[in-house]
This record gives C-alpha cells, structure tokens and sequence, in this order.
C-alpha cells in the first residue's frame, strides 16, 4: 500500500468539521489477491433520509511537478478502486478528494472536465489551509 498523502490530516479533519465519522483509516481490501488501501473510509448519519451514508475517499495533493502525472494516477486509482468497492461493498461510494487550488486550476481545463465526466468521478473539493469540506460534486 502506497503511503499517506501529503494532506491526508488535513481532509480527515475536514470530514470530521462536516460531521463525519472515520471508519477506516485506510480502508483495505483486495485487489487481484494484493492488499490495496483506499485512504479513507467514513459514514455519516443523513436524519432527513433516516439513513446512513457511506463513503470511500482517495486523497490527492496534486503538488507534485505535473499535475498530468498526477492526475493520470489518481484517475486510474479510482478507476481502479470503484471497480473493487462496487464488488466488495457496494454501499460505499467512492471519492476522489482534491485541494480547491487544483479544482479552480487545472480541474476546469475542458479536457479534464469532460474526463471527470466521462468516467463519472465523484470529487471532493476541501481547503487544507482552512480543513474543511467546501464541495462535493456527484
């Protein structure tokens, strides 16, 4: 499994400033008989539907040198991990979480959206400065 992301503290912090709860941290499960880990697990009590929600989240920084690398590996993860999650628990709906830096940057370049589209990405969009949830885009 790969190691944390830079702003891993900052999302779980983030998701707890929006009620809630971490049940995995990092989720694991199998892939092709190899442990992966999905970087967080949580759920969180919705009163109006008297139901519980229940999300998987991939965490990424894209402070790298390329944000194309970046993006071409966190695309293929989620890919990747909502395959596995739809297999294995199917209550779980999976998010990729970015900074609102990249989501106001290169996240509204047309090619990136129509990609975002296209595979049906769910995003979070948090602020690691200020820890918390500012969108969640299905």
């Amino acid at each position: 499994m790969s190691r944390r992301d830079t702003h891993h503290r900052e999302v779980v912090q983030a998701l707890k400033n929006d009620q809630w709860v971490i049940t995995d941290d990092p989720l694991v499960l199998d892939f092709a008989g190899r442990l992966i880990g999905i970087d967080l697990a949580a759920e969180k009590l919705v009163a109006a539907e008297r139901a519980e929600r229940r999300i998987a989240i991939e965490i990424k920084s894209f402070q790298g040198s390329s944000d194309v690398s970046e993006f071409h590996t966190a695309v293929g993860q989620f890919l990747n991990y909502r395959f596995v999650l739809g297999k294995t628990m199917p209550e779980r709906t999976l998010y990729l979480a970015i900074p609102s830096e990249a989501f106001l940057g290169f996240f509204q370049e047309p090619d990136v959206q129509e990609i975002i589209r296209s595979h049906r990405i769910k995003l979070l969009v948090y602020d690691p400065q200020t820890e918390e949830v500012l969108q969640w885009i299905d």
